[in-house]
């Protein structure tokens, strides 16, 4: 079985709630995990796949039920116009669509996407994700020199590999250690890459097909789009005939907590008197995926009916064998019940702001550790925690992040991830069932592993290990 380089976690026997066990009877605190949304094994999931397989557990061809209703369900979870809804396998899928359905509709293959931004593995996900080519150089060489110079740290900002389209990466909107670090400026600073992006285009008499950003950037190191940045972004692209996707698959269904799609956060109540620069703004597509089906394969694009008309008559016909097969389209439905009747959008919200006071707390508290608690972000049981060795220099504690990883799993049986471009970023994005029990399990242990950095004569010249 092809896998990484690194060697396969084991941790993979049995699941329950927000933890697994391995082969050998030992329990694992997960902490990573957001593809089972509602807890591994839970019972209502396992009960609606039951039912369904013992029913009918395939595409027939025909439209089925639990389709119609899913999709009924999840327009009704998205403001006006959003209203037509795709049914597919993975995000990869949801998010390849979102790209033909731009395509189709602007004319224009353009593309503005952002540094350190993870779309899919298929190949037109993959030219838009240069989280894969940052990481592995894999299209090294075929990196065009059209825009040489401009939006990136690196001096390159537009490639396209084997693709008639021009891709346009922007830098990431990172005010800890980005290129631009004043939250006074920084969201003009940012938005003005893109603005340049379009600008270009037009100079060439080329439209803009789509700016596709996440949510919320996960493997770039939980970056949220700071406040006025994206109206600021959509503001620019839509004046250029673009659409707007948002790539919800990392951080849908309430796991922001303050709401219940990533894009939705931080906008200003109706009525309310707040600053208008994050008045909502409602992408053209929006996909959605990973815990659909708390880890039945799921996925789905929802767009307007102005771009899905256009779609259909300009666009290559679609059909997906098991797109919407009644099986996984149960489980969808039952992941959107368990939201609801536990109210995991608030509970996500109230456990998340505890992890993150407890992260405060340690940080002003300190370690002596060789490593520096820089900075702790996101929303509700999405955090990254960046490690720096110096808060004047913020160098990242690349090494020290990944002994610390390896420490938590092998010795304190918790399950961490790290991201972000220097690799020095634990992820938390756990199932949404996760307690403040299980918190207080995570931080104790954190605090332990951090100490034992102690104990390591030169912490930077160890090996990179397996998340």
């Amino acid at each position: 079985m092809y896998h990484s380089s690194f060697q396969l976690a084991s941790v993979n026997s049995q699941g329950q709630g927000a933890h697994l066990m391995d082969s050998e009877g030992r329990t694992f605190l997960d902490t990573r995990n957001n593809v089972c949304h509602v807890g591994h094994q839970n019972s209502a999931v396992v009960k609606a796949v039951q039912s369904q397989v013992a029913t009918l557990n395939t595409n027939t061809r025909y439209l089925h039920p639990n389709a119609s209703l899913l999709a009924q369900r999840l327009a009704s979870l998205l403001p006006d116009p959003l209203s037509v809804v795709f049914l597919v396998n993975s995000g990869s899928e949801a998010n390849d669509l979102a790209l033909r359905l731009a395509r189709a509709y602007t004319g224009s293959r353009n593309t503005i996407v952002v540094e350190g931004a993870y779309h899919g593995h298929t190949l037109a996900c993959l030219e838009v994700s240069p989280y894969k080519y940052e990481h592995s150089g894999e299209f090294e060489g075929k990196l065009s020199s059209q825009n040489e110079g401009s939006g990136n740290c690196d001096g390159r900002n537009t490639w396209s590999p084997n693709s008639p389209g021009g891709i346009w990466k922007v830098p990431r909107p990172d005010t800890f250690r980005g290129l631009h670090r004043n939250p006074e400026t920084a969201v003009d600073d940012y938005s003005s890459y893109v603005k340049e992006a379009c600008s270009s285009f037009a100079s060439r008499d080329e439209g803009v097909g789509a700016f596709i950003m996440e949510g919320g950037m996960s493997v770039a190191g939980v970056i949220l789009p700071p406040t006025g940045y994206i109206q600021k972004c959509v503001g620019a692209v839509r004046s250029h005939g673009g659409l707007y996707i948002v790539d919800e698959v990392q951080t849908e269904f309430g796991r922001l907590g303050s709401s219940f799609w990533a894009f939705q956060h931080g906008w200003s109540k109706p009525g309310s008197r707040a600053d208008r620069t994050n008045s909502p703004v409602i992408p053209d597509i929006v996909t959605c995926g990973k815990p659909f089906g708390n880890g039945m394969p799921l996925a789905a694009v929802v767009t307007t009916r102005e771009v899905s008309d256009k779609f259909e008559s300009m666009g290559v016909e679609l059909f997906c064998t098991f797109g919407g097969n009644p099986v996984s389209c149960a489980a969808g439905l039952a992941v959107l019940d368990e939201i609801e009747r536990k109210g995991l959008q608030k509970h996500a919200e109230e456990v998340g702001a505890y992890i993150q006071d407890g992260f405060w707390d340690l940080s002003r508290r300190g370690s002596d550790a060789p490593v520096v608690i820089g900075d702790i972000r996101g929303s509700g049981l999405f955090i990254g925690i960046e490690l720096v060795r110096d808060m004047k220099t913020l160098e990242p504690a690349s090494a020290e992040t990944s002994f610390i990883c390896s420490i938590l799993k092998e010795k304190y049986h918790v399950l961490t991830s790290i991201d972000g471009p220097d690799e020095n970023v634990f992820v938390i994005k756990p199932p949404l069932v996760f307690s403040k029990k299980d918190a207080d399990e995570f931080l104790a242990s954190f605090e332990k592993a951090l100490k034992e950095l102690h104990h390591v004569p030169d912490v930077r010249k160890l090996s990179k290990t397996p998340t």
